[in-house]
């Protein structure tokens, strides 16, 4: 039933969007109809491959690293009042800095290449996870924690038996927006300078006026990111079912 519901609602959207671009008088350089874009989706499609490609490893290295250092930071400033004092208001400021105003930095300090984009979209994923997680390490149950506390006293094995397990919604649920925010800052750092990946494949056809390739590229990337967040959303399922 509910994949009969999404190949209906996929319909509904590409028939509103041949009727709005067959007859709002729009011109097809401005928006073109989903049977052009179609129809560039196969004529380049070895051209899109190849950016989609260069794209899904800047993702993919930008969940690694912002996911790395959410996961961290998280667990130092739930483990450690001390550490929590010093990096929750380091955290926090991170964020009043606009990721928009510190990609062309970053871009002239780390170059052209992948390492930029990589950078600016692990600074805009980390935060949601880390602050996900370290509000789900600190909201442990005090009872699960004196209960281990009389079988164990090893602080490893309580975090890693109990507070770890009672926390693992809540980093999914950061994990989630993750997924989500990774293709957004790809792009970003795609956009202010790139020689490769669906964001520079984009302006690069927006400057040709060829609007179709450019929505094109703007679908294999909606492609990528639901395919992530699919998987995040089975690896949820099938780890919290088994910790169950």
């Amino acid at each position: 039933m509910k994949t009969l519901f999404s190949a209906i609602y996929l319909i509904v959207v590409l028939l509103c969007g041949w009727l709005l671009a067959r007859h709002s008088g729009v011109p097809t350089f401005l928006l073109p109809a989903p049977q052009a874009v179609l129809e560039a989706l196969w004529l380049h499609r070895q051209l899109l491959w190849h950016h989609a490609l260069y794209t899904l490893a800047e993702i993919v290295l930008a969940l690694l690293l912002g996911v790395g250092a959410g996961v961290t930071l998280a667990v130092l400033m739930a483990a450690s009042p001390l550490l929590r004092r010093v990096l929750f208001p380091l955290v926090t400021a991170s964020q009043a800095i606009p990721v928009f105003a510190l990609a062309p930095l970053l871009v002239l300090w780390l170059g052209f290449g992948i390492a930029s984009k990589v950078v600016v979209a692990a600074l805009i994923l980390f935060f949601p996870l880390c602050l996900s997680l370290f509000d789900g390490l600190c909201r442990t149950p005090s009872g699960w924690l004196e209960l281990a506390q009389t079988s164990t006293s090893s602080r490893f094995r309580i975090f890693w038996r109990v507070r770890w397990p009672a926390a693992l919604p809540q980093f999914f649920s950061g994990l989630q927006m993750a997924v989500v925010l990774a293709p957004i800052g790809v792009v970003i750092g795609e956009w202010v300078g790139a020689s490769e990946g669906l964001g520079y494949l984009m302006m690069q056809s927006n400057a040709r006026l060829e609007t179709a390739t450019s929505f094109a590229a703007l679908l294999l990337l909606l492609i990528l990111a639901l395919l992530l967040s699919g998987s995040v959303a089975l690896m949820r399922k099938k780890i919290l079912w088994q910790s169950t």
